[in-house]
């Protein structure tokens, strides 16, 4: 099988840098789009504005809807055609950014990705992740090119939501895990083709960097301020994490991350996706029959330690029997699920024994926190 790798063309991370987002649009158009949410554009419209306007760019505003949606990604992509924008600009969190990302490609736009939260790896990826008007997950959808640009100003992370930033690690401690797993299958990557030697290699510094500096990186992000440990935390959660899983392959720990996001009990404690792949790591730990006790043990006393949620409790399941999931198992066995990214063989069974394992682990390490 061939090997392949691909990336954004342009990454650009630091305190203050969203001041210079004008510079770095400047070569891609002159009409950005700049999709956003009433919150972030609260934050950031300052900033901006005057960086765009510094720049001689004319700004075309449309706000984020709440979803995304194939209703939203027609809406704004109407927007950028009658605004007449020659780039599309996504400033928020991961859902605008995919929404942004579509319209990029539908309207054969410059793409560009600026994240304000650190909560999950899609800033960097070719590929937009769909949900229905009711909040549930649907598939995702692969794009022929990466973004032209992603700029992330950790100053801005760093005021964030410590949740977001929590739940971004989740998302970014599923990379190495999922990417050993698909790599021993010899399963493809997002990226169509087997993985490079680089790919593995940037899961693998993701998930070492996450497990020596995310709860510094945590403890500096609730009190605002940019530390070398959160610059390296906000490189895992977006680029080594982004890299890692479209080069290096997913399997069981983002198929149950995003099958949790249709189960209403999940919905109504309003968990973010980081928080649901934090629970299908554990589950995916708990799945593999080569899966050293002792790092199993520390990965989740990781999660425990940062607040991702270990047990079924904190998914708001609580006494949930093997009859409540047993969909979701059998979405997991059936054809096209990531967890056939293993190399043996998974049935519902599988799925649900793991499931129930990895609560049960969950509520053990808990003990000793």
């Amino acid at each position: 099988m061939k090997k392949v790798l691909i990336a954004p063309r342009k990454y650009v991370q630091g305190r203050g840098v969203l001041g210079e987002l004008g510079q770095y649009l400047k070569p891609l158009g002159r009409k950005p789009l700049v999709l956003w949410d009433p919150v972030v554009k609260q934050i950031v419209e300052s900033t901006v504005r005057q960086s765009l306007h510094g720049a001689g760019l004319e700004m075309v505003e449309a706000e984020f809807a709440g979803e995304a949606s194939a209703a939203e990604r027609t809406r704004v992509g109407a927007l950028a055609v009658q605004g007449q924008a020659d780039v599309a600009v996504g400033i928020g969190g991961g859902k605008v950014l995919d929404v942004a990302k579509a319209v990029a490609v539908d309207q054969q736009l410059a793409m560009v990705t600026c994240p304000t939260i650190a909560s999950n790896d899609s800033p960097t990826s070719a590929a937009s992740v769909w949900y229905d008007e009711n909040h549930s997950f649907i598939n995702f959808e692969c794009w022929p090119a990466n973004p032209d640009l992603v700029l992330v100003d950790t100053q801005v992370v760093a005021n964030g939501p410590v949740r977001a930033f929590v739940a971004g690690m989740g998302d970014a401690l599923s990379t190495w895990v999922e990417a050993e797993a698909a790599f021993k299958s010899r399963a493809a990557n997002i990226a169509g083709g087997a993985p490079t030697m680089a790919a593995m290699a940037i899961a693998r510094l993701c998930f070492e960097t996450l497990m020596e500096y995310g709860l510094d990186a945590r403890r500096d992000v609730e009190l605002h301020v940019v530390t070398p440990a959160v610059e390296k935390v906000v490189e895992a959660n977006v680029l080594l994490s982004g890299l890692g899983f479209e080069s290096g392959g997913l399997a069981t720990a983002h198929m149950i991350g995003n099958l949790l996001s249709n189960v209403p009990e999940c919905q109504e404690q309003g968990l973010m996706h980081g928080e649901k792949v934090a629970f299908g790591v554990i589950t995916q730990l708990c799945l593999d029959d080569e899966m050293d006790a002792d790092e199993k043990a520390d990965i989740v006393d990781f999660e425990i330690e940062i607040g991702l949620p270990v047990t079924f409790e904190e998914l708001n399941l609580k006494g949930v029997t093997r009859e409540r999931l047993q969909e979701l198992a059998e979405a997991c066995a059936g054809p096209g699920s990531l967890c056939h990214n293993h190399p043996f063989p998974v049935t519902a069974a599988d799925i649900l024994d793991a499931l129930f394992a990895a609560d049960a682990l969950g509520r053990q390490r808990r003990t000793f926190a």
